[in-house]
């Protein structure tokens, strides 16, 4: 399997986490996430660290808007 390949494979799974991630951070259980996850969503730009809290971005929110059934 190509890197490219993982590299897609990798987010397509990270955005499937997300909402669980939001729900996780929504209920102060942020030790619950992985750190492997919290470190690639940070890279994603979809986490950020802002004064010592882990919250989602803007796009991250907008993904998470995405995975809502309509």
């Amino acid at each position: 399997m190509s890197k490219a390949l993982l590299s897609i494979l990798r987010r397509d799974a990270l955005r499937v986490e997300l909402p669980r991630v939001a729900d996780l951070l929504h209920r102060r259980r942020a030790g619950e996430i992985d750190d492997a996850v919290i470190d690639d969503l940070v890279a994603l730009s979809w986490l950020e660290w802002l004064g010592g809290t882990l919250q989602l971005t803007a796009t991250g929110s907008n993904i998470c808007r995405q995975q809502i059934p309509k």
